[in-house]
């Protein structure tokens, strides 16, 4: 059994990506026997969330770290709690969406710099700096169309039979769509220890989407082991709303949903089996 802290970047606003929203994954974790705490962000009179501040001396042996924000979801209090919890063994997901929604996330070590925005830390290759997703026109770069929200994406693996990929038929095939996700890559010298470990294809372009970066064996300066970490390139593949598109989405989110997952239980069941492998593995 792990303790699992979920956390979004964002104080609870209900026409918004709380934690609420997440319940789905909150109950399936519960129901695999693991103690899960669920909570939105909250910050004290300097603007710092002290759960994540304090986190290396929190009770919990993972993060699950959903950056909704459009700017300000952590500081540098926030960053330098998350990257001691990680120092002291902690797991971290940490995952975000397009352009730079979450790019608080570039402040997490190694882990931040394998996400990719519009603004901070942008994808190496100048030539997928573009529009991937042409129907959502308020919405830039990185911003890949993978399906709709509903629907499941095929995925590939990219590093062989990686645990997290792993299922009783042999390997995850689908996790969930989204119009528009964000992107992530191995950061520059953590080939040692980091690989992108799932891809999917833009329905758009046809263009390869790094979907997942695990990292596993890297350690600090003073040569220390740091726990486990997953740069995931959009929380919809957490979400209710990507899992059951009649559990409703906030009023802004105007891109009309699919029903693939409804339709074909082998979408749910793969992405459940993927945050199982999860909760698993970042231990």
């Amino acid at each position: 059994m792990a303790r699992i802290l979920l956390s979004t970047t964002i104080p609870y606003a209900e026409d918004d990506w709380h934690i609420g929203r997440f319940r789905l994954l909150r109950d399936h974790l519960v129901g695999l026997g693991h103690a899960v705490t669920a909570r939105d962000r909250a910050a004290d009179r300097r603007g710092d969330d002290r759960m994540l501040a304090e986190l290396a001396a929190a009770p919990f042996d993972q993060l699950w770290l959903f950056a909704v924000d459009v700017g300000g979801g952590l500081t540098a209090a926030d960053c330098a709690g998350i990257l001691a919890f990680r120092a002291r063994g902690g797991g971290l997901l940490a995952t975000r969406d397009h352009q730079d929604l979450g790019a608080c996330l570039a402040g997490l070590g190694t882990v931040g710099a394998a996400h990719h925005f519009h603004s901070v830390n942008l994808e190496p290759d100048p030539a997928r700096r573009r529009a991937d997703d042409q129907a959502t026109t308020d919405i830039s770069w990185p911003n890949y169309h993978t399906g709709a929200n509903g629907d499941a994406q095929p995925i590939a693996s990219a590093a062989g039979a990686h645990p997290l990929l792993r299922a009783a038929d042999g390997m995850i095939r689908y996790l969930p769509a989204h119009p528009h996700e964000g992107a992530v890559g191995v950061p520059a010298g953590a080939a040692a220890f980091a690989r992108v470990i799932a891809r999917g294809v833009s329905t758009v372009s046809g263009c390869a989407v790094n979907l997942a970066v695990a990292f596993e064996g890297e350690r600090d300066a003073g040569g220390r082991p740091l726990g486990r970490a997953v740069a995931q390139s959009t929380f919809h593949h957490f979400c209710d709303y990507n899992w059951d598109p009649r559990a409703g989405c906030p009023s802004f989110v105007t891109e009309p949903p699919g029903d693939g997952m409804l339709r074909d239980p082998r979408g749910l069941a793969d992405t459940r089996t993927y945050v199982a492998n999860l909760a698993a593995w970042l231990s």
